[in-house]
């Protein structure tokens, strides 16, 4: 990593930029971040390349490092706040009346990552839209209030974790059900956005860049019938849901009998255990209602990595992952899944 002690280089394209920002948002180094940031645009630098190019870039590579247990979750909500303020310094210096339309932001119920979303925010600001940006995990039907409120020419939803996914696909089909037109992003979409269209979804884009371009033409799109992608699941997601805490409970109860290590866990790692079983029961009932196994193998691979990181085995995760696998020998497509997932981590 190239450090700086003193002043960072006076480009973005310098060697090193990114790692000296990265290390003030690690230090928690409020004033320094928006000095950087404040110092690029009085250089002439583009406010969209600000946002897109150092400050998500840089979010990335915190996440990136807590996944590598490098920085604790401590450090990275930290790091997150120090990014959240130079994107507001950043908006502060940059004022767009609106020419567009408006359009409403909000992260999907129960998902919490809202930086992503606000720089996508900020950009279309810049764009020329008025926008109103409702943040983190907003319930279905308070959006759907303000929908009837504002009156917008479209909503913006954001997912980064596919285990969400029901919950956006009933904000998708409450939103197009108002008659308001919906372009998706965020990791939780899937990696090209395989699963936005099966929720619904008008549009999806992969940055907020892709956003922008996207509202930018032919917009707003034909909306279909809302109702022609309203029901998914099965009876094998609704068990699943139904029965969560049982096979959780479940699994806990026999884990010491397949894998004896736990044992002799204290309460903060029984704690954990209890959570990352609750995480593969969540994953494997989102996979189950988008009817994709790829959405729970996935899920399965990057547990793998978080988990070797932090010194635990893969033979914990496959532990878990067989104990959830015994309670649904009923349910075939659960099984399924299990089982491409166990292949996996062997």
């Amino acid at each position: 990593m190239t450090v700086f002690t003193t002043t960072p280089p006076r480009s973005l394209d310098d060697p090193g930029f990114g790692d000296f920002f990265l290390r003030l948002v690690g230090d928690g180094d409020e004033y320094g971040a928006v000095d950087v940031v404040s110092g690029l645009l009085n250089d002439g630098v583009s406010p969209q390349r600000i946002m897109t190019d150092l400050i998500a870039r840089t979010q990335a590579r915190v996440g990136e490092l807590w996944a590598a247990n490098e920085w604790t979750i401590a450090r990275e909500h930290a790091a997150t706040a120090i990014s959240e303020r130079a994107l507001a310094a950043v908006a502060a210096r940059c004022t767009v009346r609106p020419t567009r339309g408006r359009i409403t932001i909000a992260c999907v119920d129960g998902e919490w990552h809202a930086l992503p979303v606000r720089i996508l925010a900020e950009m279309l600001r810049l764009d020329g839209w008025r926008v109103d940006f409702l943040g983190a995990s907003v319930p279905g039907q308070h959006l759907v209030t303000h929908l009837h409120q504002t009156g917008p020419d479209a909503v913006a939803l954001s997912c980064m974790i596919p285990a969400r996914l029901p919950r956006a696909h009933a904000a998708v089909t409450a939103c197009r059900s108002a008659g308001v037109p919906v372009i998706a992003g965020g990791r939780g979409f899937g990696p090209d956005g395989r699963w936005a269209q099966t929720l619904g979804a008008d549009a999806w884009a992969a940055d907020a860049e892709g956003a922008v371009s996207r509202l930018a033409e032919n917009w707003p799109p034909r909306m279909g019938d809302p109702w022609v992608s309203s029901f998914l699941g099965d009876d094998e997601y609704t068990y699943v849901v139904r029965h969560r805490g049982d096979l959780i409970g479940t699994a806990l109860s026999r884990l010491a009998d397949v894998y004896p290590e736990t044992e002799r866990y204290d309460q903060r790692q029984h704690d954990a255990t209890a959570e990352d079983l609750g995480h593969i029961v969540d994953f494997l009932a989102a996979s189950l209602y988008v009817a994709d196994d790829r959405l729970f193998t996935d899920f399965v691979d990057w547990t793998a990595a978080v988990l070797e990181a932090r010194g635990v085995p893969a033979s914990a995760l496959g532990a878990g992952l067989r104990l959830i696998c015994r309670q649904l020998r009923d349910y075939p497509t659960a099984t399924a899944y299990l089982d491409a997932a166990l292949v996996r981590i062997k």
